[in-house]
């Protein structure tokens, strides 16, 4: 993979108090893009930040049907993962690429 499909396969880190927690177990918290599987993901982490991926578990969330001062939206589709690294490798997501 060049290095700009990595960057499109891996949107942004998910900051949240639900992965800060995961990150007590050597978890870091993705999201990804729609169509990526979880080969695809794995290369992209180990190869962005150089780091031993031992697995990676994905969720796909539904868009939410939401009213805004009376009109009817919809949020979009996501897919998040949940990359779980191997002992000794961590990634600090704090400092950006």
């Amino acid at each position: 993979m060049i290095n700009t499909d990595l960057y499109d396969v891996i949107r942004s880190p998910i900051i949240t108090e639900k992965a800060t927690m995961a990150s007590e177990h050597n978890q870091v918290l993705f999201r990804v893009k729609k169509t990526a599987t979880k080969p695809e993901i794995k290369r992209a982490v180990e190869q962005l930040f150089d780091v031993k991926v031992k697995a990676v578990n994905t969720l796909n969330r539904k868009g939410k049907v939401k009213r805004f001062r009376g009109r009817k939206g919809r949020q979009s589709d996501v897919k998040n993962a949940i990359v779980t690294l191997e002992e000794g490798h961590s990634i600090d997501i704090t400092t950006g690429l």
